[in-house]
């Protein structure tokens, strides 16, 4: 009986640390992307004169992020299955509150691929010119902007929740 339930404790323990490297990868995509694509896309096209550059970094960041934002879904749906195959090995607090914060990764990526990022490409699609050459106080660049702010805003919390998780999860392995 012993050997069974030490059996038990190496494919949990193994399990866990599948899951932590899991959403320590994609945090580290998601704050490479943050910190260095976007900005550096933005910067090196915008350092040749384009008059278009914003239009070539917008595509490039977007196709990036899209990326980002359906591996984090997945990752995240996949850790909320695996966490009711693991749910003995923590605490029911610990546990709830790892639930919710791959609960928010989950729905902040989704919200930020298939809702604001959709309009933000339809916008684009609606402007006709490059968004450069449309004027400030447009409303659709107005909105444009304003979907950009929440679609930040999207990838930072779900980026706060993955960081939670993974001090639980982490925690959870020395226990």
């Amino acid at each position: 009986m012993t050997i069974l339930i030490e059996k038990n404790k190496k494919v949990t323990n193994s399990l866990n640390i599948t899951r932590l490297i899991l959403l320590a990868c994609w945090f580290g995509a998601a704050l490479f992307f943050g910190a260095v694509v976007a900005p550096a896309a933005f910067g090196v096209l915008r350092s040749f004169g384009l008059p278009n550059a914003n239009e070539i970094a917008g595509g490039i960041v977007t196709r990036s992020l899209g990326v980002v934002n359906v591996v984090g879904f997945v990752i995240a749906l996949l850790l909320l299955l695996t966490a009711f195959i693991r749910r003995g090995s923590s605490g029911r607090v610990t546990f709830l509150l790892e639930c919710g914060c791959l609960a928010v990764i989950a729905l902040a990526t989704g919200v930020g691929h298939w809702m604001i990022a959709a309009r933000m490409r339809a916008l684009r699609a609606a402007m006709v010119l490059p968004i450069d050459q449309i004027a400030v106080d447009d409303s659709r660049r107005i909105a444009f902007n304003d979907l950009h702010g929440y679609s930040v805003n999207a990838l930072g919390l779900a980026m706060i929740a993955a960081l939670v998780a993974m001090v639980l999860m982490a925690r959870n392995l020395r226990n």
